[in-house]
């Protein structure tokens, strides 16, 4: 073998464990560090768009609690597609305050509206929390003028301990935590921090 085909074999097999390397590292980022997340549905309108893509931390909320105003991804209850509020059904004129013991395998994305101990009601599409109207700027709020499904929950719950109520920001076309309960900390993936498509509406969140 001479001198020139020993060095194109060894470029040949550099290259091969570096783009193994490479490769290892982007697996090991998005099983641990960081994951891409599509947007699936209108829920997050207008802060998040449907196809529109965002960047989870995965382990930022190991550490620290979730806190009100956050945005994230999290396996929901299995009641969360048949609308099952733990082991009853949900009392009229008031939101989940049980979700069922199973966790289902789907991801949803959402803002977290209220933790353990909070009092909660809704009016009109907006949060009532430890009986203060929430300020939130960021909804679509197409509760208004609307009797319609989950935009007035008048009755209060409480939050149970070590889990944390979610809702969409489109209030009037949102499957969330009303219908279906507050989430367990061990089911939340982590918190969307940025979005990174489409080009123009790349940024924080």
């Amino acid at each position: 073998m001479t001198t020139k085909q020993k060095s194109t074999g060894g470029s040949l097999i550099e290259l091969v464990v570096i783009v193994a390397i490479a490769l290892g590292l982007a697996l090991g980022i998005q099983a641990f560090l960081v994951k891409p997340y599509r947007i699936p549905s209108e829920s997050m309108v207008p802060t998040l768009e449907v196809g529109q893509r965002v960047l989870v931390n995965r382990i930022g909320n190991r550490f620290a609690d979730p806190h009100i105003g956050e945005v994230l991804v999290f396996h929901p209850p299995q009641g969360s597609d048949s609308d099952t509020c733990g082991d009853a059904q949900r009392r009229e004129g008031q939101a989940c305050d049980r979700p069922t013991s199973t966790e289902a395998s789907v991801n949803f994305i959402k803002r977290v509206v209220a933790g353990p101990g909070d009092r909660i009601a809704v009016r009109n599409g907006h949060v009532v929390r430890n009986g203060k109207l929430q300020k939130e700027p960021f909804i679509n709020n197409t509760c208004q003028g609307n009797a319609g499904r989950g935009c007035n929950l008048p009755r209060e719950i409480t939050v149970p301990p070590g889990h944390w109520f979610m809702m969409g920001d489109n209030r009037g076309q949102s499957d969330d935590s009303r219908f279906w309960g507050p989430v367990p900390r061990s089911w939340i993936i982590g918190g969307a921090f940025a979005t990174y498509w489409p080009p123009k509406r790349i940024g924080l969140l």
